[in-house]
């Protein structure tokens, strides 16, 4: 008990004195704080990853770009910022600050000249300086860097990658029994989403599908929770980077319209509507064609909403400890115990969050991808007793998935 009051009261301590530390590095450049730069600074993605309560030092990243002229150049992106440490005269106080330099490249007798813009349409993103007269042109080279996003996609592959291959490893040695621990959680996804989420909605065609719609499932959890780390390899915000979205919702709108039936594409094109809606003007067409676009949109709008909302909440949170600090000590240490309290209580709901947004995007995914393959006759049914034939499968594959559950019994009490 006492280990635990003493722990507490350091805590409560360091919290009494954080408002001090953050008052001062607020102000020493002398400056106002610009929350929306910081905001979209750590939002936004980066040719370094920013190393943790020192954000002026950076883990450096490969840049990949290709010249005016076709020729290909890989370097560090150390090479394209040094550090400018200035001191303050009347405080005494001295600041370091992240300022972009030129690499120079001396490739086959020519130089080459690279940098970050400092402002324009191509700011903060690697550009060619070309001469120009008497100055410097910029260009925007074709680039393929690995930045902090892509490393993080990177990342999360890997451990996608080896928490499947980790259970899969645990049944070849252990047989039918039941993991433990970590393991087990895991498992215990595994089955809630392939039977109550991809097996209820897609039926028959569950074992076509499962594959992409649990990867669906882990890769998106993985970046959510991954992005809520503030650490390395932590930090990247995947899922509230647009592009990234894009890209999962688009990967379902491919599935559903490749693998549609004749009659889903007939719904489309010749809906069962009254005539006059759809002829002769195409109006129901028009609605669905629309609709088949929505969908994939609703998708990646959604994901990238939740996600870069949680994201701001708990920044803005944070800031408000920087923005109070100059009304004084009383009113900074008041707004530090409940900007911290808050953050976390945001950050345990973005945990929740991230479960239910990788939920919701299987689900849905599963839904629009079990309208694409429905056939007709299923569609046209309004019970199995009008299909004898569908009520007998039915029956035969309820009897052999009891057979099975009963053997694997059997096996696991041998």
């Amino acid at each position: 008990m006492s280990k635990r009051i003493s722990t507490l009261a350091l805590l409560l301590a360091l919290v009494a004195a954080f408002p001090f530390a953050m008052s001062a590095s607020g102000h020493d450049d002398g400056g106002e704080l610009d929350v929306k730069e910081i905001i979209f600074e750590h939002l936004g993605d980066g040719y370094g990853w920013e190393v943790p309560f020192a954000h002026v030092y950076r883990i450096p990243l490969p840049v990949i770009v290709k010249s005016e002229d076709g020729k290909w150049f890989c370097f560090s992106s150390d090479d394209l910022t040094e550090i400018e440490v200035t001191e303050n005269k009347e405080t005494g106080k001295v600041t370091k600050h992240l300022v972009p330099v030129v690499k120079i490249i001396k490739k086959d007798g020519k130089e080459y000249r690279f940098t970050l813009a400092k402002e324009g349409d191509h700011k903060d993103k690697v550009v060619e300086l070309i001469p120009d007269g008497n100055g410097y042109r910029e260009y925007r080279p074709l680039d393929i860097s690995i930045t902090k996003n892509v490393a993080a996609l990177f990342i999360a592959t890997i451990l996608v990658t080896a928490m499947v291959m980790g259970l899969v490893r645990y049944y070849r040695r252990k047989g039918l029994r039941a993991p433990r621990k970590g393991m087990g959680f895991f498992e215990m996804l595994v089955s809630f989403v392939y039977y109550d989420t991809i097996k209820s909605t897609l039926g028959e065609s569950t074992k076509r599908f499962a594959p992409y719609l649990l990867t669906c499932f882990f890769f998106i959890l993985t970046m959510n929770l991954v992005g809520l780390i503030v650490i390395f390899p932590g930090g990247a915000n995947l899922t509230g980077n647009i592009a990234v979205t894009l890209v999962l919702a688009f990967m379902t709108f491919v599935v559903t319209n490749i693998f549609g039936t004749k009659h889903y594409w007939k719904e489309i094109f010749w809906p069962d509507v009254p005539l006059f809606l759809k002829f002769p003007l195409p109006i129901m067409q028009m609605i669905e064609v629309f609709g088949i676009f929505t969908k994939p949109a609703a998708l990646c709008v959604r994901l990238f909403a939740n996600m870069m909302g949680g994201h701001i909440i708990v920044i803005t949170l944070t800031l408000l400890i920087f923005i109070f600090a100059a009304f004084g000590a009383g009113v900074a240490g008041g707004a530090t115990v409940i900007s911290v309290l808050f953050s976390i209580f945001m950050l345990l709901l973005d945990v929740l969050v991230s479960f239910i947004q990788a939920y919701v995007f299987t689900l849905l995914s599963a839904l629009f991808i079990s309208m694409a393959v429905v056939k007709e006759h299923e569609h046209n049914a309004e019970g199995d007793e009008a299909y004898p034939q569908k009520e007998h499968r039915d029956r035969q594959e309820i009897a052999e998935e009891k057979k099975a559950l009963a053997d694997l019994a059997k096996e696991v009490d041998a």
